[in-house]
């Protein structure tokens, strides 16, 4: 009967963590202006 009650705790705190994450929402981002390197440079 623990085990029941300690699992149905765990399963209602991680609902309340992911419930609170997601209301605090994405946060802002831009991308970057700077191209990404998609070569690799010769070697010398």
């Amino acid at each position: 009967m623990r085990a029941l009650i300690a699992a149905a705790t765990g399963l209602a705190l991680a609902l309340a963590l992911v419930l609170t994450i997601s209301a605090m929402g994405s946060p802002s981002g831009s991308t970057s202006p700077k191209p990404l390197l998609t070569t690799v440079p010769s070697h010398p």
